[in-house]
């Protein structure tokens, strides 16, 4: 099902640690909360209330720190132990964005790892998972379909 795996260079991974890291979570977050926000049932999100989480992107060597602020998904800081901590290669990412990999099989296959709290874990994976969320392309970045989202919302 997946295709050939895509695995960001080491000098250019080496590039990006170099960035400051809050900025990348805060641009994660948004993304987090327009996608999850308003899916998300009361009790998941009782649940995640203060629980510190991190996606670790293995080739990329970025982290992106966030948690559960009551009402939507914040970004932290550097907060050294996460509560939960799911890594993977960004190409492993995209795979499962645009529902092209199971969460599972990636899991099994070592490609996708979670460390800390595994119940919490399943907790997000099952939550994701029941949610009927678009499916992602690349596409949708590129500057012609941004240009014509911005202004399909200036018109209505």
């Amino acid at each position: 099902m997946h295709q050939s795996r895509y695995v960001i260079p080491k000098q250019v991974g080496k590039l990006l640690s170099l960035l400051p890291a809050y900025p990348g979570s805060f641009l994660f977050v948004t993304a987090l909360n327009l996608a999850l926000l308003k899916s998300l049932p009361a009790d998941v999100r009782d649940s995640l209330v203060d629980k510190k989480m991190r996606i670790t992107v293995r080739d990329a060597q970025l982290s992106f720190d966030f948690q559960w602020m009551h009402k939507s998904f914040s970004a932290c800081r550097n907060m050294g132990a996460a509560d939960l901590t799911i890594s993977a290669s960004a190409h492993d990412f995209l795979l499962l964005a645009q529902r092209q990999e199971d969460p599972d099989t990636l899991f099994f296959s070592r490609r996708l790892s979670m460390e800390g709290d595994t119940e919490l874990g399943l907790l997000m994976k099952n939550t994701i998972d029941a949610i009927e969320l678009p499916v992602f392309h690349l596409s949708q970045l590129s500057p012609e379909n941004m240009m014509a989202r911005m202004k399909a919302k200036l018109k209505a």
